[in-house]
């Protein structure tokens, strides 16, 4: 599991480490504008959702009712993807394509997407039908393998290997005619691309890359699922990369050209609108990993991350601090990520601008990977210790919901 390996610390110096992060926790106000603070602090209390068999578990996603990730089984060894039923609080064993191993990648209402090995040892993109319980292989362009990236209503999308595994191409897959289109790449049969959303089951966002270009020598763009279209989304810079999309919305980063000097510029944030081709420049602090939920785009920094409003153009910071504010996941008005030091997970609402730390299953460390726009989140965080002069026990899949008053 992702950070399992994280060094024990004493039980009385983790407890005073989150004594002090939650002093720091209600979010640092920007010189942008006011952090105002809702009159009492949401509740989260924190579902241990077990495990296949195995010592450790994590959750990646959630929608509704349902909650996916990956699990350990009873041999310690395998890992498979796994799907929790909030109302039956059952976890049922997804399987694989024929192979060994499987993990989940995210759910929307019926359909689970993921990736699984087969039985010849490679790795294909699936998806999981919660109504009928079987796994469909996605297939690829004549390689050897394939990955999953997101869903939208009826549309898959990912990157799949090209015949002799020439390069890796995009692709959009059609749940109902189980028809798999290759996006391409402008540089012909050996570019390679890579999706990293779609929405409104149309408008597909990714990178394109030519493999003779330096390092990170790709471009962002949009393609159009309806016209066949691929265009470039032309924020500037010698390349950028696409890294998030919401709703008419994609968001980025970019190099900036080299000065007269030669010294090369940071990278900047953008932000790309589908509708009227306009790029916002979110400048040098908002180009790390830049996410988008609606008309808000947040981004991970040192000491405090940052939460912009597009409309607006007001920008607030949030986290721990004093280490950096990770991010990992955004639904709706709540972006989830882990605090450092630590890991300490958090929720944290952009339009109330309210930082709630996460507690743990038990244990002190955590973090938290996804959230669905009921402010359910979920995530990973360690149980109980059985030794005491550790603060962890074993890290477990964990469903983050707000009490009822």
């Amino acid at each position: 599991m992702r950070r399992a390996g994280l060094r024990a610390r004493a039980r009385a110096v983790a407890a005073a480490a989150t004594l002090t992060l939650l002093a720091l926790g209600s979010g640092q106000a920007s010189a942008h504008t006011a952090q105002p603070q809702p009159s009492s602090p949401p509740h989260y209390t924190a579902l241990d959702l077990g495990t296949l068999g195995g010592t450790s578990s994590s959750a990646i996603a959630v929608d509704r009712d349902t909650v996916v990730g990956s699990s350990a089984l009873a041999d310690g060894f395998l890992r498979h993807a796994f799907a929790y039923d909030r109302s039956t609080h059952v976890m049922t064993d997804l399987g694989t394509l024929g192979g060994n191993t499987s993990s989940a990648v995210a759910v929307q209402g019926r359909h689970v997407i993921g990736d699984s090995t087969t039985a010849d040892g490679d790795e294909h993109a699936f998806v999981y039908d919660l109504r009928t319980h079987h796994m469909r292989a996605l297939g690829t362009f004549g390689g050897t393998g394939s990955h999953v990236d997101a869903i939208s209503g009826d549309t898959v999308v990912g990157s799949a290997r090209t015949a002799g595994n020439q390069s890796t191409h995009a692709f959009a897959y059609n749940v109902r005619t189980g028809t798999m289109t290759d996006l391409g790449s402008p540089a012909g049969p050996a570019g390679i691309s890579s999706a990293v959303g779609i929405s409104e089951g149309r408008y597909v966002a990714g990178t394109w890359d030519v493999p003779s270009a330096p390092f990170d020598g790709g471009q962002s763009f949009v393609y159009d699922l309806r016209t066949h279209t691929m265009t470039d989304l032309c924020v500037g810079g010698v390349h950028s990369k696409a890294t998030s999309m919401s709703g008419h919305t994609i968001v980025g980063t970019t190099q900036p050209k080299p000065s007269g000097s030669g010294d090369t510029p940071a990278p900047r944030g953008f932000a790309y609108d589908i509708r009227t081709g306009t790029v916002t420049d979110l400048g040098p602090e908002m180009s790390y990993g830049p996410v988008v939920t609606g008309h808000t785009v947040v981004a991970s920094a040192t000491p405090a991350a940052y939460a912009l409003d597009l409309v607006t153009g007001a920008r607030t910071t949030f986290g721990t601090g004093p280490g950096r504010t990770g991010i990992n996941g955004a639904a709706g008005k709540f972006v989830v990520g882990d605090g450092f030091p630590g890991p300490f997970s958090y929720v944290y609402r952009v339009d109330t601008h309210r930082f709630t730390l996460l507690p743990a299953a038990g244990g002190v460390h955590g973090t938290a990977t996804g959230a669905d726009r009921g402010g359910a989140v979920v995530g990973t965080s360690a149980t109980a210790p059985t030794d005491p002069s550790t603060p962890d026990g074993s890290y477990h899949a964990t469903l983050w919901s707000l009490r009822k008053s």
